[in-house]
């Protein structure tokens, strides 16, 4: 991981598994984009929020708003 990317805090708790970038796919779209490991750990727990019974919106914003600030190209494919 590139120094730039250790320095990026993380917009709430998560554990970062993986240690590339992954591909993801747009679950609507099916358009698709690599990202790396810390905005996939993001990304995952905004998508898991959104499937619990009784989600907590802040976590998605607080998610959203940190893809706009550090990955806005990927925003765009995954979120927007």
């Amino acid at each position: 991981m590139t120094e730039e990317l250790k320095e990026r805090t993380l917009p709430f708790k998560c554990d970062i598994l993986d240690k590339e970038p992954q591909e993801v796919k747009n679950i609507f779209g099916g358009a698709s984009c690599t990202i790396p490991p810390d905005a996939v750990a993001v990304y995952d727990t905004i998508m898991g929020m959104q499937v619990m019974p009784n989600p907590d919106w802040e976590i998605v914003r607080k998610g959203i708003d940190w893809f706009i600030e550090h990955e806005p190209e990927a925003y765009m494919v995954l979120l927007d």
